[in-house]
Order: structure tokens, then sequence, then C-alpha cells
């Protein structure tokens, strides 16, 4: 249940904080009061569309905040999301500057606008204005069924989107097979070359290394033995010197102290030098002159670098050039199995009708069901003796199932039934609308309900009719409506009045208030009677909200 609704500096609202009770709740005005934008405000902190043209003129940003009692489904939301708070209970705020920035939060941690209508769709119902108008298209019309139904069309889309990706592939086949057996005779050759070759990953480097060993394995030979000769083993080898050296200034230094750092300084060159000594001798261990082995490597490298020219790819990249054409080639193996095709597509198209057909029984009952209800709401809504229908109409199989949703509708007693969009008059459409739209939300478990001026091209004892009707859905929800009908007004469990005001900036803003007894007769008078009420209006209002 929306609880608080605060509006900063939005479109021609510079402040407004409104508390709001449980039941029928009504806003009523002059039309461009700004009743509507009350809703279009609320829309916006549930994660709706915004740009900087909602802002109001010469402010910094428009805030909107929306309090919410959350239970259920909501509640189980907000605790998945971690947003829940030990007090329970939804805050939604959304904030949008003048360079058409947002920013959204729920109960003060920052989130998303679609985190926002996701919680949003748990928390509240919309129904616009323009309702009546959306449902003369068939898409709606199927939406509104699979939601009173509470259908679920994702498995059947999952099963048509895989079905036609087989039916393609099949397709394609059929009609390109001389291409596809052109290229997967290249593939095989191309797969069997690399298949000789097996180049192996990072084997050109591992060859490369090898090869310059290898090719210089002479002169590493001579170089090694020539540095070890002159340190240690040559008539006055390096390493012997050193130590002489590093004998005759221990000796002096214990004369002389001053000559101890130039002793520290030898004495770690001698130690260098006789490790210098141990690693040639382990090296010329190891190294030695293989023309067998080098010439293997080179045969190995030419056979890599000539195969990766015919390719056109670094000799590196061999094994991955082989990866690739190999997978394509099993793709092309599976996709040329034309029998194999031919039954995958077969399997995959008896998935989607299975799924289909689960999906037509689902929207079967649901149409049995909405018709009778809307023709018994027809019933009270002045069609006497008028019918609602939903017709499933066999169609070509496709991501919404194998059938049309269609509403049919005859506006009197003995009429077939008939297209909605070719028989309702404005009116009638409406009514149909407004039935619909209580019923359907008599289906949802969505706590607030908000009507937004559906009663348009409705009125006299019809009006009064769906001003119960909206009590009574009040009864078990909260229920917000936007009227300029006095018989849907005088319904409700309490009265808020939008006026237009004028600051002294000369600036037009819209005000709110909540209307008292008194006043809810002066703002039903006026409804009824227009810009001069008189005693007679007043007298009427009274028993309209006595009534």
């Amino acid at each position: 249940m929306l609880r608080t609704l605060t509006i900063r500096d939005f479109v021609i609202v510079d402040a407004i904080e409104l508390e709001f009770p449980g039941g029928f709740t009504v806003f009523t005005g002059e039309t461009g009061a700004g009743k509507s934008i009350l809703i279009d405000a609320l829309q916006l902190a549930l994660g709706g569309r915004g740009d900087a043209s909602v802002v109001r003129e010469g402010a910094a940003k428009a805030d909107i905040s929306a309090e919410f009692a959350a239970t259920g489904e909501a509640a189980a939301w907000l605790a998945e999301n971690e947003f829940a708070l030990e007090e329970g209970g939804a805050l939604l705020r959304r904030v949008i500057d003048n360079a058409g920035r947002s920013k959204a939060f729920i109960n003060g941690v920052a989130a998303t606008a679609t985190q926002l209508r996701d919680l949003g769709e748990l928390l509240v119902d919309i129904h616009g204005q323009h309702a009546h108008q959306s449902l003369l298209k068939p898409e709606a019309q199927r939406a509104l069924l699979d939601n009173q139904a509470g259908a679920d069309v994702k498995p059947v889309a999952a099963a048509y989107r895989a079905w036609r990706a087989v039916a393609r592939q099949l397709d394609e086949y059929e009609t390109n097979a001389k291409n596809v057996l052109m290229e997967r005779e290249r593939l095989e050759w191309q797969v069997g070359e690399l298949d000789k070759l097996s180049p192996k990953a990072g084997e050109w480097a591992e060859v490369s290394a090898e090869h310059g060993r290898l090719s210089h394995a002479a002169s590493l030979l001579e170089g090694a033995q020539e540095a070890l000769a002159a340190i240690s083993e040559s008539d006055h080898p390096i390493l012997s010197q050193l130590n002489g050296i590093n004998s005759r200034l221990a000796k002096l230094a214990d004369i002389d102290a001053a000559l101890k750092p130039v002793l520290d300084c030898v004495e770690p060159a001698r130690i260098q030098l006789q490790e210098a000594v141990y690693a040639l001798n382990d090296y010329l261990g190891r190294v030695e002159l293989d023309p067998a082995r080098l010439q293997e490597v080179e045969s190995r490298m030419e056979a890599l670098h000539g195969t990766a020219r015919k390719f056109r790819v670094a000799p590196e990249a061999l094994h991955e050039e082989h990866a690739r054409l190999s997978g394509e080639l099993r793709q092309l193996a599976d996709a040329s199995d034309i029998e194999g095709l031919r039954k995958q597509e077969a399997k995959a198209r008896a998935a989607y009708m299975d799924e289909a057909a689960k999906l037509s029984a689902v929207r079967a009952a649901a149409a049995r069901d909405l018709g009778a209800q809307v023709t018994r709401a027809m019933q009270e809504l002045n069609m006497t003796g008028g019918a609602f229908a939903v017709a499933l109409n066999p169609c070509e199989p496709s991501a919404h199932g194998v059938e049309q949703v269609e509403f049919l509708v005859a506006g009197h007693a003995g009429v077939a039934p008939r297209p909605l969009a070719k028989v309702a008059s404005g009116g009638e459409l409406a009514r149909i609308s407004l039935a619909i739209s209580v019923i359907t939300s008599n289906a949802t478990t969505v706590p607030t309900l908000i009507f937004d001026e559906v009663d348009s091209g409705i009125g006299g004892g019809v009006a009064e009719v769906v001003g119960r009707l909206l009590k009574r859905l009040g009864q078990n929800r909260q229920v917000l409506c936007v009227t300029h009908l006095p018989q849907v007004a005088s319904q409700a469990n309490a009265h808020f009045q939008v006026a237009k005001g004028t600051l002294d900036t000369g600036k037009t803003v819209s005000r709110i208030e909540v209307l008292d007894s008194k006043a809810r007769v002066e703002e039903v008078a006026r409804m009824l009677g227009g810009i001069e009420i008189t005693a007679t209006t007043r007298k009427h209002a009274r028993e309209l909200l006595a009534s």
C-alpha cells in the first residue's frame, strides 16, 4: 500500500507531501490542474522514463519519493536484492537534474531504474486513461489474457526460437547443398594438412629457441671454454691473481684498518668469480654439438613455416587455426547430415507444439472465465443483453503460440459477437475497458491499484455504477482514481482536490489538499454544476455523497 508521496520541483509542482489511506481515494480538479501529473510523478519513482523536461522551470532537479508498506512478494524481493530494512517498508526515490541525469534509490541505497521497475510492478498496477484505445490492438488483447491467465509464454518463445534455428539451417542446406559440399571438401583438405603437421600450442617459440642454441653450439662452447680458461685454467688465471690480492690485502688490513673497505670490495668479487667457474663448468657439461638434432629441428621449422605461409597465418598461430578449422568442419559435418537435420527439426517442432498446446489450454480456460465475468459486468454498466467473448483463432506458429487472441463483443441481445474494434462505440469501448480493468485487477496480488481517468466517455447512471465498482474493489486493496465524474468521486473514502495556484514570482504551481465533508460537498457540486454553484447543486452533491 502507498503510504506517502513526496514531490519536489516536478513539472508545475513545487513541493507536495501526501499521506494516503487505504480503501478508495479520488483526485479531482479542473482540467489542467495537474491531477495526472501526480500519477506521472509516481510512475517516475517506479522506474518510468524521465528527462530534463520534468524538472520545474528554474529548479535544479526534480525529486520524487514514494513510501510503501511492503509485504508478500515485494518484501521477498527486497530481501533477495539486499534492500530490506528491519522495520520493513519500501522507500523508492528518483532524482532527475536539469541536465537529464537520473539517480535512483531503494530504502536509501543506490539502485537502477530497472530495479525500481521490478519492485514497482509488485507494488502498484496503473491503468492509464488511454487503456481503452490500446485494447483495440491484438497484441494488447493477447497480453491482457495471458496476464489474467497467469500464463508463462517464455517456454513457448524459447522452444519456437530453437525450432526455427534448426529449420533455417535445414532450409539453407537444402537450398545450398552444392556450396555446402564444396566448403566441406575444402575444410577436409585443410584440416587433413594440419592433422599431419599436428602443430602444438607454443611449439614455434620452443623450436626457434632450440634452433638458436643448436646452430650456435660451437660458438657457445668455444666462448665458454675461453672464459673458463681465463678465469681459472690459464698460466695466470684471474681467480688465482684475485686470491693472491685478497690474501695480501687481508694481511695489510691487520696493519692498517683503512684498507678494510678495499678488502670488503675484493672479497665478494672473488666469491662471485668462483661461482662463475662452477656455472661455466656445469654449462660445458651440458652443451654439446648435435648435428642430427639440428637438422631435425630445422626440418620442423621449415614445415611449420611453409604451412603457415600456405594458410596465411603466423607460424605461432597454426595451433589456433587448426582448432578453428576443425570446429568449422565438425559444425558443417553436422549441418550436412540432411537426415539428422530433418530429425532435429521434427524433434524441435514437436517440443514447440507441446509447449504451445499447454499455453493454449491455459488461455482457453482463462478466455471462458474472462468472457463470463466481463459479460456480467456489462449488464451492470447499462449494456443489458450485451455479451463479451474471447476468441482463440488458429494462426501460423509464432513465439506467442498457435492462436491469435481476439476480443468479441455484442452490444445487444440477439446480436452475434463481432470484433471489438469493429462494433464498439466510444462509450461502449470505455465501459468494456473499465470492466476488464476492474476484473483483471481482482486477479492481481498487487496491493495498490491506480486508475487514471479510465472513466472518460462514461456518464449518468453508468458513472454511479462505476463508482460503486471501484469502491467495492477498494474494500480489499488500496484504489486511487483520477476522475472528472461526481458520481465516482462521491463514492470515495477519501477525496483530494488538485488546483492551480500562483507564486509571488508569478509562476503557476499545482496545489493539492485533502477535503473534509463540507469541502467535498463544494467540490462535488462544482463537478455537477460547473462555474456557478447553486443551492440546488449543493443539495444534489450532498445526496450523492450520502448515497
